[in-house]
C-alpha cells in the first residue's frame, strides 16, 4: 500500500518509493499539510511541522474561543480557502448565494481506492493496471454546505503524486466560482530558488533561476493556451541544488488554457505554492447540485537534485500521460515539405520529395499547410477542409497511394481551431467565431478563432477532419494553432456565463481531440502552436509528440531543447534538420551537427530533399539509420543535462544511458571556435561504475585529428575522470560518442 491513516494521530501518509507526504486532519476540522520529501517512518509523529502560535493580525476560528495560537493565516494549508483567516493566496473564491466570499471548509470523510481516479473530460495521469492508489478527502463549509473533493493518487514507483479537486455546490442556490486552483503546497521553513520557465514564439522554455523573496512570484498566461510566453511547470529546490544534489519538488499542470502558478514568501518565512486555471477572466457558475473539477497537477520530488526530477517526470509521462499505438512503438522517421515548398507545391512535387527521401530510409511524408481550399497563403481557406483538387489533381488517395508504393506513409497538416474571414465556413457561419456582438475582431495571422465550447462547431469540425482522414490511408495528423485568443465571447452563452468561455474553449479541445483519436487509433497526431506555444502535459495525453519550437536552427534549438528537458521527456520532443542558411537566421551549421541536434527528439528532416548533393544524401541516410538503431536509447533512455547553454557559451554536452547502464551516447556541439582552443573534458553520469565500456566515434562525426575508436575505460574513470573531447574546427561542430558495456 503506497497511502496510510492513522486514526490515532490523524495523519494521512502518501508514500513513494523515495519520497513521503504527510496531512494532518488538524483542530477544528482544518486540513494541514506537514511534510512532502525525502522518506520518513510512517511512525513518524511529523505534527510539530504544524506549530500552532499567537500571531499578530491572524484570524482565529470562532470556536477556539480563548486560544488565540491556531490560525490557518500561518499554519500550513492542504487547500487554501478565501473568507476563513487565511492572508495568502487562495486556491478557493467562491460567491456563495447570499453574496458572500467566504469557505469555510473542515474535513468530513475520506476513501482510499485502488487505482488511479481521472479528473472527467481531463487530461491525467493514468494507471497502466495496479501502479497506483488514490485518497479522497472531502471537505464541506457547514454552513453554506460548498464540497471540496481533494482527490490523490499515488504511483509509488514512478515517484510522483497527483492532485486535482472537485468542487459541488450543496447549498440551497446558485454558487458562482472566482478562483478554482488545483493544487497548494506549504512549506513551513526553508531557503529555496524557483525555476520557472519563459519565452517568445521561436524562443521557448528559457530557464530563469531566482531566489525566493518575500511577496509573490508569479508566472502565467491569459493567451487562452498554455502559451511559449509561460509554461506551466514549475521547481522548487533549495538553494545549492544542482543537477545531481540537493532537494527539488516539481509542480505540473496538466492544462493546455490559461493558467497561474504562483509562489509566495509570507512575513514568517513560508513559502507557498499554487498552481491552476488563472481566475481572470474565470467566472464559473455551479447550479445547486452542480460541481466542477479542476485540472490535474502532477507533483514530484527530488533528493538528488534536478536531473534525477526531470527523469522521474520524462518516465512518468512516457508510461502513464502518452497514449496510443506510438505510446512504445518506434516514431517514423519523417520529412515535411514546408520548408522546401512553402503554399508552392503539387501532388508530383510531393511525390518527387518522397522519391527521394524513401531512398534514404525515411519513413513518412507531411503534407503541410496549403493542401485545403483556395489556401494558397496565409490569408484564406482555414475551415474549409476539402482537398484542393488543382494541386492534389488526382485526389487524396492517388497521391497516399503513390507515396505509399513507394515504401512511405503519408501525414497531413490541419489547423482546426481557426478560421480565415475569406473562407467558405466564414460566409457561412460567421457567429462561430470568438468575437463580442458589434466588434470587428482582431486578427492575428489575418485569422479568427473558432468557438470550440459549442458543440455544432466541434461536430462540423470532426466529420470534416473525419472525411479527409478517410479518404486515403493518412497514418500521421499535425494539429496547429497559429495564433492565440483575444476576443472572449461566445454567441452560444448568456452574458452571465462569460466568464466560462476560456475553459470551455479548452474543453472543447480536448473533446475534439478525445473523439479523433479514438476515431482513428492508427493515425499519429502531433501538436503544434507555432511550434511550441501549447507544449503542456496536457497536451500530450492526446499527442505524444509535439513540435518544440519553430525555430529550426540547430544552434537555437540547443537552449530550447534544453529548456523544455526539464519537465517533458525527449520522446515528446518534435525535432527536425533543416536547410542551410537556415531559413530564419541565416547560419550555415554542418549537416552533421543539424542531424546530432534533432535526434535529440522525434527524428525528421524539413527541407527539399531534391536539391541536397550526394555526398548530402549519404549522410541523411547514415543519419537516419543510426537514429533507428539508436532509438531505444534515445526515446527511453534516461537524459542527462551535462552543460547549461544559458552559461557555457562554448558547448553544449548532453548524454542518454540505458536504464540497465548497458549503453550511453553523449552528445556535444562546439558553439563557438576560438583562436587558442582549450580542450575540455565531459564527466559522464549513469554508469556502472565499476564496469569497462568501450567508446565509438559516431560516423557523423565532424572530422577531428583525434577522435575515439574502441578505446575501452571504466565507468568510474567515465564519470570521475571524464572523456576528453577533441578540439574541433569551426564554428557549430559537433560530436557523438556511442558507449557500450563489454
Amino acid at each position: 500500500m503506497s497511502i496510510h491513516f492513522s486514526q490515532e494521530m490523524g495523519i494521512f501518509s502518501l508514500e513513494t518509493q523515495h519520497s513521503s507526504y504527510r496531512i494532518k486532519i488538524g483542530s477544528y476540522g482544518y486540513l494541514l499539510h506537514l511534510y512532502y520529501g525525502a522518506k520518513v517512518a510512517l511512525e513518524d509523529d511529523l505534527s510539530l511541522l504544524a506549530y500552532p502560535l499567537e500571531r499578530s493580525f491572524s484570524g482565529n476560528p470562532n470556536e477556539s474561543g480563548s486560544d488565540i495560537t491556531f490560525t490557518i493565516d500561518t499554519l500550513p494549508q492542504e487547500y487554501s480557502m478565501f473568507g476563513s483567516g487565511d492572508y495568502r493566496s487562495p486556491c478557493l473564491i467562491s460567491v456563495n448565494p447570499d453574496g458572500t466570499r467566504e469557505a469555510d471548509l473542515r474535513y468530513v470523510s475520506h476513501t482510499i481506492e485502488a487505482g488511479a481516479v481521472a479528473p472527467e473530460g481531463l487530461p491525467h495521469v493514468y494507471d497502466n493496471g495496479g501502479e497506483a492508489e488514490t485518497l479522497k478527502i472531502h471537505l464541506e463549509d457547514s454552513v453554506t454546505h460548498l464540497r471540496v473533493t481533494l482527490v490523490y493518487t499515488v504511483f509509488e514507483n514512478q515517484d510522483s503524486i497527483t492532485r486535482y479537486a472537485v468542487i459541488e455546490n450543496g447549498t440551497s442556490g446558485q454558487v458562482q466560482l472566482e478562483k478554482a486552483l488545483s493544487a497548494c503546497l506549504d512549506f513551513t521553513h526553508g531557503d529555496y530558488d524557483i525555476i520557472t520557465f519563459w519565452g517568445r514564439h521561436c524562443f521557448e522554455r528559457a530557464v530563469e533561476r531566482t531566489s525566493v523573496r518575500h511577496g509573490k512570484i508569479i508566472v502565467d498566461s491569459l493567451r487562452g493556451a498554455s502559451s511559449h510566453q509561460q509554461n506551466p511547470f514549475m521547481i522548487l529546490c533549495n538553494h545549492d541544488a544542482t543537477e545531481t544534489t540537493g532537494d527539488c519538488w516539481g509542480m505540473s499542470l496538466l492544462y493546455s488554457g490559461n493558467f497561474i502558478a504562483e509562489c509566495e514568501y509570507d512575513q514568517i518565512w513560508q513559502t507557498r505554492l499554487t498552481m491552476g486555471i488563472h481566475p481572470h477572466a474565470f467566472r464559473w457558475i455551479l447550479e445547486k447540485g452542480e460541481s466542477f473539477t479542476t485540472p490535474q497537477v502532477a507533483m514530484v520530488y527530488s533528493e538528488s537534485g534536478l536531473g534525477e526530477l526531470s527523469r522521474r517526470y520524462h518516465r512518468l509521462y512516457r508510461h502513464n500521460l502518452c497514449r496510443g499505438e506510438y505510446k512504445t512503438s518506434r516514431r517514423p522517421v519523417l520529412i515535411n515539405n514546408w520548408e522546401a515548398t512553402y503554399f508552392n507545391f503539387n501532388d508530383d512535387k510531393l511525390v518527387q520529395i518522397a522519391e527521394d527521401a524513401s531512398k534514404l530510409g525515411i519513413e513518412l511524408l507531411v503534407m503541410d499547410d496549403g493542401w485545403f481550399g483556395k489556401r494558397e497563403d496565409d490569408t484564406t481557406g482555414l475551415g474549409d477542409w476539402v482537398v484542393n483538387t488543382k494541386k492534389i489533381r488526382g485526389g487524396l488517395d492517388s497521391l497516399c497511394r503513390r507515396v505509399n508504393a513507394l515504401g512511405m506513409k503519408l501525414g497531413i497538416w490541419f489547423e482546426p481551431e481557426m478560421i480565415s474571414e475569406d473562407s467558405d465556413l466564414y460566409r457561412a457561419h460567421p457567429e462561430w467565431c470568438l468575437r463580442g456582438p458589434g466588434r470587428a475582431g482582431v486578427r492575428s495571422r489575418h485569422q479568427f478563432v473558432l468557438d470550440m465550447s459549442r458543440q455544432d462547431v466541434r461536430d462540423y469540425l470532426f466529420d470534416a477532419i473525419s472525411s479527409v482522414l478517410k479518404q486515403a490511408n493518412l497514418e500521421y495528423v499535425k494539429w496547429d494553432m497559429n495564433r492565440h485568443i483575444t476576443n472572449i465571447y461566445s454567441g452560444a452563452l448568456p452574458a452571465d456565463r462569460q466568464g466560462e468561455v476560456y475553459h470551455r474553449y479548452i474543453l472543447g479541445v480536448y473533446d475534439l481531440m478525445e473523439r479523433l483519436t479514438s476515431a482513428f487509433p492508427h493515425v499519429l497526431f502531433e501538436g503544434c502552436s507555432g511550434g511550441g506555444g501549447r507544449f503542456d502535459a496536457g497536451m500530450l495525453y492526446y499527442t505524444p509528440q509535439i513540435w518544440c519550437s519553430d525555430d529550426t536552427d540547430a544552434i537555437e534549438r540547443l537552449s530550447i531543447q534544453y529548456g523544455t528537458s526539464f519537465g517533458y521527456p525527449v520522446s515528446s520532443v518534435g525535432s527536425h534538420v533543416s536547410a542551410v542558411p537556415n531559413h530564419q537566421t541565416g547560419h550555415i551549421t554542418p549537416l552533421e551537427t543539424r542531424g546530432i541536434v534533432a535526434m535529440s527528439g522525434t527524428f525528421g528532416y524539413e527541407l527539399d530533399i531534391n536539391k541536397m548533393a550526394p555526398e548530402e544524401k549519404d549522410m541523411v541516410r547514415l543519419q537516419v539509420e543510426e537514429y533507428k538503431r539508436l532509438y531505444p536509447l534515445i526515446a527511453d533512455g534516461d537524459y542527462y543535462r551535462l552543460s547549461n547553454p544559458f552559461e557555457n557559451t562554448n558547448y553544449t554536452a548532453w548524454q542518454f544511458a540505458s536504464p540497465d547502464q548497458s549503453r550511453a551516447l553523449l552528445n556535444v556541439v562546439q558553439v563557438k571556435m576560438e583562436v587558442c582552443p582549450v580542450p575540455f573534458v565531459i564527466r559522464l553520469r549513469g554508469l556502472d561504475a565499476k564496469a569497462r565500456y568501450r567508446v565509438q566515434a559516431s560516423l557523423m562525426n565532424h572530422p577531428t585529428r583525434f577522435d575515439y575508436h574502441g578505446e575501452t575505460y571504466s565507468g568510474a574513470a567515465l564519470m570521475n575522470a571524464g572523456l576528453l573531447i577533441p578540439v574541433l574546427q569551426g564554428d557549430y561542430s559537433a560530436v557523438q560518442y556511442l558507449l557500450e558495456k563489454i
